[in-house]
């Protein structure tokens, strides 16, 4: 049992070395816009409304964009 245990604390800690602060800060805003940009895609799909819509593609883009930083 204990040699299993130090085997998975072996390969988790063999997985990535620990994130900065300022790295593990880049990766939760990348995350966050990740999530917003699948909202959005989601709501894209279910608007009828042309403003709406529009308003969405815009949001869309302006996510991608700050992606692609």
């Amino acid at each position: 049992m204990e040699a299993q245990q130090a085997e998975a604390t072996d390969k988790s800690a063999n997985l990535r070395p620990p994130m900065s602060v300022d790295e593990a800060a880049r990766w939760r805003e990348k995350e966050s816009l990740r999530l917003a940009r699948q909202q959005v895609l989601q709501q894209l799909e279910a608007s009828q409304n042309p403003r709406h819509r529009k308003l969405l593609e815009d949001a869309l883009a302006d996510l991608d964009e700050k992606l692609g930083k």
